[in-house]
């Protein structure tokens, strides 16, 4: 899959060198601006919360778009080669922007990827979970999802100012403000989840959907069962893994059966449905729909959502 994903890319990194010259007044800085690009949601969020309207920024995840299959356009490539920062998760599925950074082409000034901001952990098969079946001798694969920890993303907020402050030294106090306000936020944020973890007599949850919640639940101290790992490409769970759930969420009383943004919920309401537990959606903040990123939709307010749900699923 590596070897295509390389085919793929060098083929595209070839159209965007003929693309380069036609490109590039378009971006270079006209405004006085920083272009600053992200790939997906979080820390395209985290980044606009820092420096607002002070910076040119983008996201290349269209929203509504899942996360796992994107693949960029040689307009894309052009686009990162030419900003001035550019942030990425760095795991499995940015095989792509490796190759990009790897190449001989022109690169961005500043490069962020989120998995070196934080300590990772290793993708983690639970019991009953519908494992990926792995090639032997395949490298360990990290969780990628590291800004599920409203502590993460207080670390990722202050390592991406500090590099606007690099980039931009004439707003430093704006940007450096801005983020004491915003990691303020996230801070009561973490408070609340901590509370609420806390002061729940069950301190377990079930997603009948993908699990990219490994770091939000090792920060609370939650117990976990799920159909799929976090980055699973499987859409079916085996008959064995809807038995063990079901008869998880029997056991344990389990009010509550979660499925993530984007997913139909079949799975997770076919887990629900003989004990009566009822479905709801808790977000991993991959990507917004159109309406609600046209709305404002923001990472706290997201994960504000999120912890109304688990205090129902927690009760």
């Amino acid at each position: 899959m590596k070897k295509i994903i390389a085919l793929i890319l060098a083929g595209i990194m070839a159209l965007s060198v003929l693309c380069a010259c036609n490109s590039e007044d378009d971006n270079n800085k006209t405004d006085g601006k920083l272009k600053v690009i992200t790939t997906i949601f979080p820390p395209y969020d985290f980044t606009r919360q820092i420096a607002g309207d002070k910076i040119d920024l983008s996201m290349l995840l269209k929203p509504g778009m899942e996360s796992h299959s994107f693949e960029p356009s040689p307009k894309d490539i052009v686009n990162i080669q030419n900003c001035d920062l550019f942030i990425y998760v760095g795991g499995e599925s940015d095989e792509w922007v490796r190759t990009i950074l790897e190449s001989d082409d022109k690169k961005p000034k500043k490069i962020i990827a989120l998995m070196d901001c934080v300590d990772t952990v290793e993708e983690a098969t639970v019991e009953g979970m519908t494992a990926e079946e792995h090639e032997e001798g395949e490298e360990k694969e990290y969780d990628e999802h590291v800004w599920t920890s409203p502590k993460n993303a207080v670390t990722i907020t202050k390592k991406i100012a500090e590099i606007l402050d690099e980039l931009d030294p004439s707003d430093k106090k704006i940007y450096d403000e801005n983020t004491r306000q915003y990691c303020a936020q996230l801070t009561q944020l973490d408070n609340e989840f901590r509370e609420t973890v806390d002061s729940a007599k069950n301190k377990l949850v079930v997603f009948g959907d993908r699990f990219p919640f490994r770091y939000f639940t090792d920060e609370y101290g939650l117990g976990y069962f799920a159909a799929f790992p976090g980055c699973s490409a499987e859409t079916e769970p085996s008959a064995a893994t809807i038995s063990f759930l079901i008869d998880k969420v029997k056991e344990k009383n389990i009010p509550v059966v979660f499925k993530i943004e984007f997913s139909s919920g079949k799975v997770a309401k076919t887990i629900a449905e003989p004990s009566g537990a009822k479905v709801l959606e808790f977000h991993s903040c991959h990507n917004v729909d159109a309406d609600g990123f046209n709305n404002g939709e923001t990472y706290v307010s997201l994960m504000k959502k999120n912890l109304k749900n688990l205090k129902e699923a927690l009760s």
